[in-house]
């Protein structure tokens, strides 16, 4: 069941609509539509000499989402049909942060149309939404830590003993190959991030399942930056589509260094289920930090 949508304008104002207590925003949300599964475009060919067709391929529209909102006395009718001018803004992109049961998920849009009935017996709106991109997004990273301090203290805490440690700040990991359980319902590109602390060279990156590679070649980035990789350098390797890159970070600044990557890289991608990456470089192994972030994607709430 969905609790609350929080509606982020594009000035960064946000308004929470709570389906349960519409008194507090003066907006009665009605009815929603356009969150369930999107539509798909299905391209085939028809062959003369066969029975069916062929597929040939797929991709999602993007989705429509539109509410229907009463006004409610807050202070006046008057004033609750002004507010959804100011969160709905025509023309600009408003976020809409969807709270459930089971999760919480995000899209971003853009306002196509408000049509408020101002002459009605009960005075209402119908909002229209355009979004391009038609998944939900998880609104918090998944994290997976292959080799450094991963953080294990939480509030509340209790010891329970005098004698024993049962309290663990954090845990050191020294590992280089790790299993990510992804539980989206689609594929999703993935953020890794390398940190170093001394020298290395000539790193790889594998996804074990699929046999995908991707390999940095450290001779380029000499060529490039006039040095290798040296400890306190960061990299950035973005494979989301539309936002592919890979940046160095280096005393504080951002070097595009997508030329040195070797020919023909894979741009991973997690799968529902189990994902296996392991990654290894010809020196300095063990002067690297290694994790990967992603967030969730969903095709409906």
């Amino acid at each position: 069941m969905i609790k609350s949508i929080t509606v982020t304008n594009y000035l960064g104002d946000s308004i929470v609509l709570e389906l349960g207590r519409p008194e507090e925003s003066g907006l009665l949300i009605k009815n929603i539509t356009g969150i369930g599964a999107p539509k798909a475009d299905i391209n085939t060919t028809e062959i003369s000499t066969n029975d069916g067709s062929l597929f040939n391929s797929s991709r999602l529209e993007q989705r429509n989402i539109v509410f229907t909102i009463n006004f409610l006395f807050k202070e006046t009718v008057e004033d609750a049909r002004q507010l959804t001018y100011k969160y709905f803004p025509i023309k600009k992109n408003v976020t809409l942060l969807f709270e459930t049961d089971n999760r919480i998920c995000s899209i971003v849009g853009y306002v196509e149309k408000n049509d408020p009935g101002v002459f009605s017996k009960a005075e209402s709106t119908q909002i229209s939404i355009i979004c391009p991109d038609p998944y939900f997004y998880s609104n918090a990273l998944q994290t997976t830590i292959f080799y450094g301090v991963e953080p294990m203290f939480e509030f509340p805490f209790e010891n329970n003993s005098t004698t024993e440690k049962l309290i663990e700040l954090g845990t050191i990991r020294n590992e280089t190959e790790r299993y990510i359980n992804y539980n989206g319902d689609s594929e999703i590109g993935l953020q890794i991030r390398i940190h170093t602390i001394g020298e290395a060279s000539g790193i790889s990156i594998y996804n074990i399942k699929t046999r995908e590679e991707m390999d940095i070649d450290t001779d380029k980035l000499i060529a490039l930056t006039g040095k290798g990789l040296i400890a306190s350098d960061d990299i950035i390797i973005n494979t989301f589509t539309g936002m592919k890159s890979v940046t160095l970070v280096r005393e504080g600044i951002s070097t595009n260094i997508l030329n040195c990557l070797t020919r023909n890289p894979s741009w991973f991608r997690l799968t529902k289920g189990d994902n296996v990456f392991a990654y290894t470089a010809k020196t300095g192994e063990a002067n690297l930090q290694f994790r990967i972030e992603n967030k969730i994607i969903y095709e409906g709430i």
